[in-house]
């Protein structure tokens, strides 16, 4: 599965990693550290070199008890770190509800729209659309005001489903492709710890929905609540949570701690046989070693093995030797084969 972010084309056959990037003084984890332009734009750029794949840049504090700011404040905040970041070599996303935001980050270079709200607004839904940008859809019960006051499901997981399977289909109707879109359960936006924990389990049923699913786990008060850690320990608990909600079926995962997620990911990618981008995609034909071409050319071939000996890859078929490409990564996969044999 691929995801259209502007110019960029994301595979999905392994987990992503949006880092995120708070240019507010109250978020709730890191509120105040990269309110200053350079030292958003310095974040941002420590992230990607810790690997982040997506890089979310937020003007606005959504965390329970937030108070809204005015458009042109949010403007004021993102707008000098998003042109400071163009040409980046990876795609950046603007978190906001405000359409004018949406429009000026657009037009600014953005490739992707996180909107809290799910493109409910008429205006967001038109703007995003004419962006030819991917935007993420999130559900949540209430406004930050009062979202914690007393969320309430029967059933939360078929209830959040079928928010967003109605988001999907109005998204679709105003020209949005479906591989323009992803789904964001909205942990702790008017949940519960129960109810958190119950999306959680139930990720695969949103997959489900045909459309990547992203998981925002990082730091969030459900994980203190588990584990009786204030928000700047949390970063083993955020870890967990982002392997497990990639376990249920989240293709994208959103954090704080970059480095220790990709790292994380990387060991949960070499067991599940998709480790190819993840551990090697640093590599160039001017640092790739003839030791590490070897162990491309290792992990490559068990994980070709293995899809065939489970039945889930049949290379003589076309379809499957375009799977075995896409498992390999064949530009990397020959390129190893040039170093390692000379």
């Amino acid at each position: 599965m691929l995801l259209l972010c502007g110019k960029f084309q994301l595979n999905l056959m392994r987990p992503l990693v949006m880092g995120i990037v708070n240019v507010t003084p109250d978020s709730f984890s890191d509120g105040g550290q990269h309110l200053r332009r350079d030292a958003a734009v310095a974040h941002a750029q420590q992230l990607i070199a810790e690997g982040a794949d997506i890089i979310d840049i937020g003007g606005e504090s959504t965390r329970p008890g937030a108070q809204p700011v005015s458009v042109q404040e949010e403007l004021d905040r993102v707008l000098p770190v998003i042109e400071s970041l163009r040409g980046t070599p990876v795609p950046i996303s603007i978190d906001t509800c405000k359409s004018q935001v949406m429009q000026a980050a657009i037009a600014a270079g953005v490739q992707m729209v996180n909107d809290i709200n799910s493109l409910q607004d008429a205006a967001a839904m038109n703007a995003v659309a004419a962006g030819n940008v991917a935007v993420c859809l999130m559900h949540r019960q209430g406004d930050p005001q009062t979202m914690q006051a007393k969320p309430y499901y029967q059933d939360v997981v078929a209830e959040v489903r079928e928010f967003l399977r109605g988001r999907i289909a109005a998204a679709e109707a105003a020209g949005i492709g479906r591989e323009r879109i992803v789904i964001d359960p909205g942990f702790g936006f008017g949940k519960t710890l129960a109810h958190n924990l119950a999306l959680l389990r139930g990720l695969e049923k949103l997959a489900g929905l045909g459309v990547p699913v992203l998981a925002g786990l990082s730091r969030k008060s459900m994980l203190g609540a588990l584990t009786g850690q204030d928000v700047e320990h949390r970063v083993h608990a955020s870890v967990a949570a982002a392997l497990l909600a990639v376990q249920h079926g989240a293709s994208i995962v959103r954090v704080h701690d970059v480095r220790a997620t990709v790292d994380a990911l990387k060991v949960w990618n070499a067991v599940n046989g998709v480790s190819h981008e993840q551990l090697f995609g640093h590599l160039t034909e001017d640092n790739f070693t003839a030791q590490e071409a070897a162990e491309y050319l290792d992990v490559s071939m068990s994980t070709f093995r293995r899809f065939v000996a489970s039945g889930k890859l049949n290379p003589s078929s076309t379809v499957g030797r375009n799977q075995m490409f896409a498992v390999a990564d064949l530009k990397a996969f020959k390129k190893a084969l040039k170093i390692a044999h000379g």
